[in-house]
């Protein structure tokens, strides 16, 4: 069966789709994607590829619903499973409410949250250590800056983000003693993943103040650090999915979370037989975070500097490196 339907929920139009099935007790997935749309060329859009992969290569059904306020987050997922779902995949930290209680209305279903922790025995939560990525990054910006100092511009301003940010400055100074690392948060809501024009401002004003480049965690405001560093001919550095093309010789590199891998494992895990709850961590050594590397920056990141980088790559999973998580003190200690 083919599924283009629209859900008119009050004012909130949810909308998703499917791929036929193809077994005689058909499965039936469902991914609930967060504020910013599938399409936000970031975290939401990673998570898309994984499921268009799913579907592509299963031949399998997956329900996808976009939301655009906090609100439709647990009507989204009750729809889900209204409509069937064995399992519901959410994106974002900021879902983990909605799931938990989703949770504990319908035992018998399995959940997966990506970004975030749930404890309940039919939720999976799958985590990233995004302070080493971060630290991977900020080793470059280290390496690569001129003026000697750097940027970064977040999202809303939650530990989550802090995380980018703290794991990004040991990065830098780590490689470069003496740099400066400047840190702006875009707003202290959910609408902080929604307001590149803000964001924008922010990166105009580190470069004024020095930075010659940025790194932007902060969802779909991240578009406008790019196009600022576009503007004022300097560097930018993106996030979660590699966004290297979308400006060319501007963006240094991306973060890149496997946030496809989670989504596509999730869904061939259920359709398996092989799901399991509990927490899936993914880090440097399960190549669950990395930077990227293609046409569109190849020119940007010299040789002697990606052979720097793959070398402390390799020093944080032995362990001779040891980045901090901001989260587990909520403050940021400098990596030694």
């Amino acid at each position: 069966m083919n599924w283009n339907i629209a859900l008119l929920a009050g004012t909130a139009l949810f909308t998703f789709m499917s791929v036929q099935g193809a077994t005689a007790e058909p499965f039936k997935g469902a991914v609930v994607y967060g504020l910013g749309g599938k399409f936000d060329k970031s975290f939401n859009e990673g998570i898309a590829t994984g499921v268009k992969r799913f579907k592509t290569e299963k031949k399998e059904e997956v329900i996808e619903f976009e939301i655009s306020t906090e609100a439709q987050r647990p009507q989204a997922i009750e729809r889900a499973l209204r409509a069937g779902a064995q399992e519901v995949i959410v994106a974002g930290f900021d879902m983990a409410g909605a799931i938990a209680d989703a949770a504990k209305k319908y035992p018998d279903r399995k959940f997966t949250i990506i970004d975030t922790v749930v404890d309940a025995p039919n939720v999976r939560s799958v985590i990233f250590r995004e302070e080493q990525g971060s630290f991977l990054v900020g080793a470059i910006a280290g390496l690569t800056s001129k003026s000697g100092t750097v940027g970064f511009v977040g999202g809303m301003d939650v530990p989550a983000i802090r995380r980018f940010a703290c794991g990004y400055e040991q990065g830098v100074k780590y490689v470069r003693k003496d740099a400066k690392v400047l840190v702006n948060m875009t707003g202290t809501t959910f609408a902080a993943f929604r307001d590149p024009t803000r964001a924008s401002a922010l990166a105009h004003s580190q470069f004024d103040t020095g930075a010659d480049i940025v790194y932007a965690a902060a969802g779909g405001s991240s578009l406008g650090v790019y196009q600022a560093a576009q503007d004022a001919h300097k560097l930018a550095i993106a996030v979660d999915s590699n966004q290297n093309f979308l400006h060319p010789g501007t963006i240094l590199t991306s973060m890149v979370k496997r946030v496809d891998e989670a989504a596509y494992r999730a869904l061939n895990d259920e359709l398996q037989g092989s799901w399991t709850a509990g927490t899936v961590v993914y880090g440097l050594n399960e190549d669950g975070v990395s930077w990227a590397l293609d046409q569109y920056n190849d020119a940007l990141v010299p040789q002697g500097v990606r052979d720097q980088v793959v070398a402390l790559r390799q020093k944080i999973i032995s362990g001779d490196i040891k980045v901090h998580d901001y989260v587990t003190t909520m403050s940021c200690d400098i990596a030694k």
